[in-house]
């Protein structure tokens, strides 16, 4: 079977949060730092709130049989996505994942308090020039295949389609081969006071 990019269907939920865990980790499986029942919790912030509030703007590399492998999703308005979030996404996950109660002490716990706070999103005025902003997972068995640049392609195809101008994305500092991906596509690092264990990149769409 030949793997392809294709547009979000919504029976791809499911793999959408496998996706996320299963590539949190630097690209690798993250499932083992976080018990079973929390293991919908990266995914209900890093991917299915994109694909169920802004479907057009999701993509997913199919392995042939239908299964999604892969994805890239966003927002082409950050502000925007960040009042929808809060509003019609975050009172359907949030009794799940609950805010705690203090500081953050394990992974899930640290990962909850992003979930309840997506303001988080649209507080770098260094970004306002990239209104749109991404996130990108491949399974480790399909990833150095090509993939995440036709996955890629497709999303800012769509965005400059919409009129959007420009994109951000932020990645984990440590990650060297994400980095090295992200340059190949023409991404430039952003400069962000106090960014912590990111590093923001932008580009633009077209």
């Amino acid at each position: 079977m030949t793997t392809a990019v294709r547009p979000f269907r919504p029976e791809d939920l499911p793999a959408l949060y496998d996706i996320c865990l299963r590539a949190a980790d630097a690209g690798g499986d993250a499932s083992a730092r976080y018990p079973e029942r929390d293991h919908e919790l990266l995914g209900a912030i890093f991917a299915a709130p994109y694909a169920v509030l802004e479907p057009e703007a999701a993509f997913v590399l199919d392995d042939g049989c239908g299964r999604a492998v892969g994805y890239v999703l966003g927002t082409g308005d950050t502000a925007a996505f960040v009042e929808r979030f809060r509003d019609e996404w975050l009172p359907t996950v949030a009794d799940r994942f609950p805010e705690p109660a203090g500081e953050p002490g394990t992974p899930s716990e640290t990962m909850a308090v992003l979930l309840h706070h997506p303001e988080r999103m649209a507080q770098q005025p260094e970004l306002a020039a990239y209104p749109a902003h991404l996130h990108i997972d491949v399974l480790p068995d399909f990833q150095r295949g090509g993939h995440g640049r036709a996955l890629m392609e497709a999303f800012l195809g769509a965005l400059a389609a919409r009129g959007v101008s420009a994109v951000h994305l932020g990645m984990l500092t440590a990650n060297a081969p994400a980095r090295a991906f992200y340059d190949r596509l023409g991404f430039h690092e952003i400069a962000v006071p106090d960014a912590g264990e990111l590093t923001y990149l932008g580009r633009a769409t077209s």
